[in-house]
């Protein structure tokens, strides 16, 4: 399969070398010039481009860059996908500790709701709440005890089934966690937030979530 990944930090970086050794092409991009990605390259095989070209004919797009940087995306950004072709995306708004204040999201806007509007294209969300060098070191074959779960956030359908079928490559079991209005339960400050659950507890803690934004996930603290 061909993967276009725009971003290439810890989650994104961590996600081709993934996916490279799982055998597929990856296009990878940051928001810099693709010549800053050779050392990438070199390491894993994967094709360094400009953020604008990464979803060329991509079967499957992952976004995974700060949250503030989202509107700076040019027009279009995912549109020269593959027809159908899911996008997924990794984010988290961090007001406090980098963003700054989304007025949209602190009034009361899903964060990937929010992305998905900005970049015109309907979002899945998965990968967010993961350690990256857990989803680097701790993925595991199909089956095994106390597999780590992650939360998959999106419409139903066969953009859906491709994204489940990715992470349980990837070592983990998917967790369907509802539609993009339902992501809140995975957001940061939520109890499956940064958690390696299995598939039991994880359903758990997307049960408990509340989507009260704590002040800690809120530029608005006063």
């Amino acid at each position: 399969m061909r993967f276009g990944i725009i971003g290439a930090g810890h989650i994104g970086g961590t996600l081709t070398r993934r996916l490279r050794e799982l055998g597929h092409e990856v296009r990878v991009s940051n928001s810099r010039a693709p010549e800053t990605l050779a050392e990438l390259a070199a390491e894993t095989g994967a094709i360094p481009v400009w953020a604008r070209d990464a979803a060329t004919d991509a079967d499957l797009v992952i976004l995974s860059i700060p949250q503030k940087n989202v509107p700076d995306l040019a027009d279009g950004i995912v549109d020269a996908r593959k027809p159908g072709a899911p996008v997924i995306e990794t984010n988290n708004y961090y007001p406090q500790q980098r963003d700054g204040e989304i007025a949209a999201i602190e009034d009361g806007q899903v964060e990937s709701a929010w992305v998905a509007e900005q970049i015109g294209a309907p979002v899945f969300k998965v990968f967010n709440g993961i350690f990256w060098k857990h989803l680097l070191e701790r993925g595991t074959p199909s089956g095994t005890a106390n597999r780590i779960a992650l939360p998959v956030a999106g419409e139903d359908g066969d953009g859906r089934e491709l994204v489940h079928r990715i992470v349980d490559e990837l070592g983990f079991d998917p967790v369907d966690a509802g539609p993009i209005s339902e992501s809140w339960r995975q957001q940061p400050g939520t109890p499956v937030y940064g958690k390696d659950f299995d598939v039991a507890a994880t359903r758990t803690a997307l049960a408990e979530a509340t989507p009260v934004r704590t002040a800690e996930w809120s530029a608005r603290t006063t």
